[in-house]
């Protein structure tokens, strides 16, 4: 089996992480090639996940507070406007509230 060291697909950076060259639709040499090449990008997904989790951690806090402000808003806004809604529903209550015989709707008794 060739090691990853010897391969001329094989590339080791500055910070000692191994990166591959090779494509793995036309020029890998050996079947662990491809496991290897699997493997690390499994790892770049995860970093990439836990990069995103990260993320959205510290958006949190944000994300809590702008959702207080916005329903606090909409509570102005629904008690600003209740004066516009408290008359019309006292005026449909009081219809429903009496009974069918005290309407008198159709003016007959």
């Amino acid at each position: 089996m060739l090691s990853c060291q010897n391969c001329e697909y094989c590339y080791q950076d500055d910070a000692g992480r191994i990166q591959f060259r090779c494509n793995p639709f036309t020029n890998i040499k050996e079947p662990d090639c491809l496991q290897k090449w699997m493997l690390l990008k499994l790892d770049i997904m995860v970093r990439s996940y836990q990069a995103t989790l990260n993320f959205y951690q510290k958006l949190a806090p944000l994300q809590e507070k702008m959702l207080k402000h916005i329903e606090r808003e909409i509570g102005d806004i629904e008690e600003s406007d209740r004066w516009k809604y408290s008359d019309d529903d006292q005026d449909s209550n009081s219809a429903e509230d009496k009974p069918l015989d005290d309407r008198n709707d159709l003016g007959t008794s």
